[in-house]
């Protein structure tokens, strides 16, 4: 069949070996796959992040040396079915499916790996008990986005962030949109998006931010005013606390630990708004916590493929809450996509091209400059 491989950093086509179904696996013909940010960082940063997984006990993500078909972001259609599966769905059913193939080696990542070969193809293999029906009226550019809307859902739960709370979300490209369509799908009234790129804000705008800043001339952490009483540095809320003291002074008999809970729960406290760092270069997450308000919580969703370096002083300092997300579940997988059958989800914006296979490798280039795209399909 025809693929798109990667091998030492270059894209092309070329034909690869027809895939058989094993055991508890489903074969796909490949209707549409998503070209994501992990697979621009894959072609050209894999072995660093080979490294950090093996780690932690995965020794078969990409590397340079080797040659994968990418591609993890994919709907398509039931082909053969291998041994030891259900058949649950006539042949042609389209269905989604969460990119982890299990094998006679172990789970593998789907179009991350030598021995998982992806969506960038004729056709693809995934795991039966990984595989959800597309249900009527959600089309293909649609079921293909649920992958990625899926980690936008994880980490938005992750974040418990509540509809009153203030968002604040930084990077614009495919996961920073995804992001905000997650938010407000969530009832999050209040969603500051922020990017370098006017396309991009163009985009966040569409997809349901509330506001939208070049951060180059409005810091996104001043966009929604300090009547919310976000407090930016460490001087102020010493004169809060300085403040709160005299007061409560002037009322001696009132105990301090009752009125400073009471103070806690009715919101008086300073509380910073919940920050989704959606770019990944290195820098990002030392930027985010020393630019957020005290009592911030930053979400790191953008995947830094180097090594980076913060300042704990300074989170320490502000009290900030740093939380790391990865992947999702298969219950918020399949969330994602009933939301998008429901109506609740509307993808639309993310999508702004769509290429053959011998499109890809100017499809990447046009995504790495960070321009006018955001999510590019493959159409095989």
């Amino acid at each position: 069949m025809r693929a798109v491989t990667t091998h030492q950093g270059r894209l092309e086509v070329a034909e690869v070996p027809d895939l058989e179904p094993g055991p508890g696996q489903i074969l796909l013909n490949v209707l549409r796959c998503g070209i994501c940010g992990s697979d621009l960082h894959a072609r050209t940063h894999g072995d660093v992040t080979a490294d950090a997984l093996s780690e932690m006990g995965y020794d078969d993500f990409i590397r340079s040396e080797d040659t994968v078909v990418l591609g993890h972001e994919f709907v398509g259609e039931v082909a053969a079915y291998g041994p030891k599966t259900r058949r649950a769905w006539k042949t042609g059913t389209r269905v989604v499916a969460l990119p982890m193939l299990g094998t006679a080696d172990g789970v593998q990542l789907t179009g991350l790996s030598p021995k998982a070969p992806g969506g960038y193809a004729e056709q693809v293999l995934v795991s039966e008990a990984f595989t959800f029906p597309v249900p009527d009226g959600v089309s293909d550019e649609h079921a293909a986005l649920v992958e990625p809307l899926a980690v936008a859902h994880h980490a938005v739960r992750r974040s418990q962030i509540g509809s009153g709370e203030v968002a604040v979300v930084v990077g614009c490209g495919p996961i920073g949109l995804a992001v905000i369509l997650l938010l407000k799908a969530a009832g999050v009234k209040q969603v500051v998006a922020s990017d370098l790129s006017a396309a991009r804000r163009a985009l966040a705008r569409r997809c349901g931010a509330d506001i939208v800043v070049d951060p180059r001339e409005t810091d996104p952490f001043d966009a929604y005013g300090e009547r919310r009483g976000h407090i930016r540095s460490a001087q102020g809320l010493f004169d809060l606390a300085l403040g709160s003291m005299q007061a409560l002074r002037r009322v001696p008999l009132l105990p301090w630990a009752p009125l400073m809970r009471l103070a806690e729960r009715t919101g008086q406290v300073p509380k910073g708004p919940v920050v989704f760092e959606c770019v990944g270069v290195p820098g990002m997450i030392d930027a985010m916590v020393a630019q957020s308000p005290l009592r911030s919580r930053v979400i790191v969703v953008g995947v830094c493929m180097e090594p980076d370096t913060i300042r704990p002083s300074v989170a320490i300092g502000k009290e900030i809450d740093l939380r790391f997300v990865f992947g999702y579940d298969p219950a918020e997988f399949h969330e994602t996509l009933q939301w998008i059958a429901a109506g609740r989800l509307d993808p639309s914006p993310l999508v702004t091209g769509t290429v053959g296979l011998d499109g890809v490798a100017r499809a990447f280039d046009d995504l790495a400059d960070a321009g006018e795209h955001a999510k590019i399909l493959v159409k095989p």
